[in-house]
């Protein structure tokens, strides 16, 4: 086996990102303090095609050096906007008829690996904030809550691994 060079992985431009048809799913920065794991989200959206990111809060946006060094110029690619409240903002996508799905442990919390997303139905994952995680306001707004199961003795996952984890699993469930 050998490793394949950059320009050998049939990768497409800036300009053919954008015209693609995306994954339909939005992911929704609720207060995330890392600028490494803003980067991080917007390199994996990249990856899997997502539809756009939306930074609520104290969550930075682009041009930031340090976003940059992690996200590697998908802040170029992915479309994102910056809103201030992320609690009208699920209710304006909820509205929009978007599912909306906050990532968090909480009660009567539906387990990623069964829940099935709808065909034809486009989500958005709310990510929170590295400690306080999603605002309850945003859960008790959300349509479903989704908990990755966890069998170690920690409780919980870096955002940017836990939106990894979400956007592949979601990903491959709709492209069924």
């Amino acid at each position: 086996m050998r490793k394949l060079k950059n320009n050998e992985l049939g990768r497409i431009s800036v300009d053919e990102f954008k015209a693609v048809q995306k994954t339909p799913i939005i992911v929704v920065l609720d207060n995330i303090r890392s600028l490494n794991n803003i980067g991080s989200v917007f390199r994996t959206s990249d990856a899997f095609l997502i539809e756009k990111i939306y930074l609520c809060g104290i969550s930075a946006t682009p041009p930031n050096k340090d976003i940059h060094k992690t996200a590697l110029g998908s802040t170029e690619s992915v479309n994102w906007e910056y809103v201030e409240d992320t609690l009208t903002l699920v209710e304006k996508l909820k509205a929009d008829k978007v599912k909306v799905l906050a990532i968090e442990q909480a009660e009567n919390s539906t387990k990623l690996d069964a829940f099935l997303p709808e065909k034809n139905q486009k989500y958005a994952i709310v990510m929170g904030n590295e400690v306080k995680g999603v605002q309850q306001e945003v859960v008790n707004a959300s349509d479903f809550c989704i908990e990755i199961p966890q069998l170690g003795t920690k409780h919980s996952l870096n955002i940017s691994v836990t939106t990894g984890v979400v956007i592949w699993d979601l990903f491959t469930k709709m492209k069924m």
